[in-house]
């Protein structure tokens, strides 16, 4: 019993010399020859990872190339492309001579050989991408896997920029139970060759563009253990057309037929009308483009913030048009405006939308008003006197002073029916004020709104370059 132990310890110390697997012999250079060896040698090793001491830990290299971009989920923020992974790792000891068994590399199927555990970490679905059977092995040691995957990834989506957003997603490679002492990861090509590769053979040319990607090591460390990672950052950058020509430019053309309305009197019927079928259409194109609009719980997009503000001075200035019309035609039964609001009106805001308040008021007599009052007076003071002399006229003399009061009490009524008491004036000036103030707060909005999203887009293309 001592001999053989004492054999299976050399054995096995000539082993751990030699590697893992010792150099494998072909009878001739045929793929037959080649893997009788590998049955023999190799593949009844499969359950053990292929070092030479356990305490040696396995180099594992990744690298990806992103061939398409199937879509974006900002509501379940989540990110799903379709990758290519390539794995490398070496089986220890493994070798044979080119010559002898008449080939550099061969495929074997998959499962005849220790693959590595490698997973995303990102993963929220399963991978129904096809599957290869067969993975490369080389006279080195070698081993190239190769293969197609589906990744439905989480992805930390910001959409407050939409449709001028830029995404950085993470795809997280690493072992799922080895610990780094077990299986480092390295990266097996840079982020610029990545990059290139992945845009020349793009096959998707959908909403999303890959912009620009980068690679970085890193180690996660838990209480049990440390874990080998690779983080892959994957930026991609949204094609805004499909948005601005469905959803701003409609919008903006809304709000600026809106804006023109101003023009219109605002004690006009039309104007009213007109505004109330602006907002009708506007709030049938947006039940119409919501679907258009991505959702998510805790971020608003700025176009939404942009969709609001114009409806709801869409509605501001309906109801504006709407007690102007009143003050138009009802000032009258008012009471006098308080003071501190008249000052602030016509004092304040009046002089900021350049319609300053008016020193003197207009006279509210004509030239033929004027003449007409003098011909009365004169008819009432000098022609009544002379003919008051002839009794007989008496009469006749008190009915026309009873018209002469009359018609002065006609003129101040019409006159003040026309033009208004200075009450009713000061309202009327008060609705002309705050229409033009919401006139100039239009035009603010929009011009504001247009820089916002131009600095957006140019920010949005120097971060795409």
């Amino acid at each position: 019993m001592t001999a053989i132990k004492r054999a299976e310890l050399i054995f096995i110390c000539f082993m751990l010399l030699r590697g893992f697997v010792a150099a494998l012999n072909c009878t001739s250079p045929t793929p037959k020859s080649l893997m009788k060896a590998l049955e023999k040698d190799l593949f009844p090793e499969k359950l053990v990872r292929p070092v030479s001491s356990f305490s040696e830990p396995m180099d594992v290299n990744v690298t990806i190339t992103v061939v398409g971009i199937l879509g974006v989920d900002e509501k379940a923020q989540i990110l799903t492309t379709v990758l290519w992974q390539s794995l490398k790792w070496r089986i220890d000891g493994l070798s044979w001579d080119e010559k002898e068994c008449g080939t550099t590399r061969i495929s074997v199927p998959r499962e005849n050989l220790w693959v590595p555990d490698i997973h995303i970490n990102q993963y929220v679905d399963e991978d129904k991408s096809p599957k290869t059977p067969y993975v490369y092995l080389y006279n080195t040691g070698l081993v190239f896997d190769d293969k197609p995957i589906r990744v439905v990834s989480s992805c930390r989506l910001d959409i407050y920029t939409f449709p001028f957003d830029i995404q950085n997603c993470t795809l997280t490679f690493g072992s799922y139970l080895h610990f780094a002492t077990d299986i480092r990861m390295y990266p097996d090509t840079t982020a610029e060759e990545i990059l290139l590769e992945s845009r020349n053979v793009l096959e998707t040319k959908g909403e999303w563009v890959l912009t620009d990607l980068n690679i970085k090591s890193d180690t996660l460390a838990l209480a049990v253990g440390s874990y080998s990672e690779i983080e892959y950052r994957i930026i991609l950058s949204r094609r805004p057309v499909l948005y601005v020509v469905n959803l701003l430019l409609p919008s903006c053309f809304l709000v600026t037929v809106d804006l023109f309305s101003f023009l219109l009197p605002p004690h006009s019927v039309d104007r009213s009308a007109f505004k109330m079928t602006l907002i009708l259409g506007y709030t049938v194109f947006l039940l119409i483009m919501n679907d258009l609009l991505p959702v998510t719980g805790d971020t608003t997009p700025l176009i939404n913030v942009f969709f609001s503000i114009s409806l709801a001075l869409m509605v501001a200035s309906l109801v504006q048009t709407v007690i102007i019309t009143n003050l138009q035609y009802n000032s009258d039964q008012y009471s006098t405006v308080p003071p501190w609001f008249s000052t602030l009106v016509l004092r304040y805001i009046a002089v900021i939308v350049g319609l300053p308040r008016k020193k003197k008021s207009i006279s509210i007599l004509n030239p033929y008003t004027k003449a007409t009052n003098s011909t009365i007076s004169t008819i009432s003071s000098s022609h009544l006197h002379s003919v008051s002399v002839n009794t007989q006229w008496g009469p006749a003399l008190d009915e026309l002073r009873k018209l002469s009061r009359d018609l002065m009490a006609i003129r101040h009524q019409i006159a003040s029916h026309l033009h208004g008491t200075k009450t009713t004036q000061e309202w009327q000036m008060i609705g002309t004020v705050l229409d033009r103030l919401l006139f100039g707060l239009y035009i603010i909005f929009i011009l504001v709104s247009v820089i916002t999203i131009l600095n957006v887009g140019i920010w949005k293309n120097s971060h795409s370059v």
